[in-house]
């Protein structure tokens, strides 16, 4: 679940101290009295954009806009950030959302398993290790290192690893089954686990890094039979079988499962 708004904010020049504005989650601002703490992205668009997700409020905006423009657009739109603020948190108290904490010793779903996070300083490099409760992700981070830090170094390991993984499986199965793809690439989406273009461009969403081979394998199967039906008919799911025999199981699973409420 996403919820954003943008519009149209008139090019006003960057003069004075609004022009230091920093790019960083950790802005403030009062809104009727009450702190509001807000991510600042500044982006290539020609409007300002408000999205209201697990991070909270981000506000994208063109690099000409001032801090002061900005805010003064924050405080327009202040009923709607209240209110769709309001509703993410009854929704993410609905929907039971995974808590990840991003520290030493937080758990993290990986290829359908759970491993625990640990920093440690001396390490060059991220790296899963066994440890003596289980699999962990080490990573190259002193003890000291906030969430933001953690979070950053977690995701970045993640999608190396969903980069390898997914295109091992893509290569495996399309060789198998004599289906051939153009190109692929990684999908950051939060609206769906992948897709096939009709000149055979496949994208996988990374996330799928926290499920289980036997699932990543059907979304995988579930793109290459698109190669042949750009549909969802019943050609199509003999062509999703004919690659993947006993797909059900797998295809069951991640009908239930709804990308937003992954931790990442």
């Amino acid at each position: 679940m996403q919820l954003s708004l943008g519009f149209d904010v008139p090019p006003t020049p960057m003069t004075g101290p609004a022009s230091t504005a920093r790019t960083g989650p950790d802005r403030r601002i009062v809104l009727s009295g009450d702190p509001c703490e807000y991510h600042l992205r500044r982006a290539r668009r020609r409007t300002i954009g408000f999205q209201i997700d697990d991070r909270g409020l981000t506000v994208s905006a063109p690099r000409w806009v001032s801090l002061r423009d900005i805010e003064t657009a924050i405080i327009e739109k202040e009923r709607w950030i209240r209110s769709r603020l309001e509703q993410w948190r009854q929704w993410r108290a609905k929907r039971r959302l995974p808590q990840v904490r991003f520290a030493d010793g937080g758990k993290l779903p990986f290829l359908g398993a759970e491993i625990t996070l640990r920093l440690r300083a001396d390490l060059r490099a991220s790296e899963l290790a066994a440890g003596t409760c289980g699999d962990e992700l080490r990573l190259a981070l002193p003890p000291e290192a906030d969430e933001a830090q953690v979070r950053d170094a977690v995701q970045s390991w993640l999608k190396e690893q969903a980069r390898r993984v997914l295109e091992d499986r893509l290569i495996d199965l399309s060789t198998r089954n004599a289906v051939s793809f153009s190109a692929w690439a990684l999908s950051s989406a939060r609206s769906q686990w992948g897709s096939c273009a009709a000149d055979g461009r496949i994208r996988l969403n990374w996330r799928l890094i926290h499920f289980a081979l036997p699932v990543i394998d059907y979304v995988v199967a579930h793109e290459l039979a698109h190669l042949k039906e750009l549909n969802h008919g019943p050609e199509f799911w003999r062509q999703v079988a004919r690659l993947l025999p006993g797909f059900e199981a797998a295809r069951d699973h991640i009908r239930n499962e709804d990308l937003s409420t992954l931790p990442l």
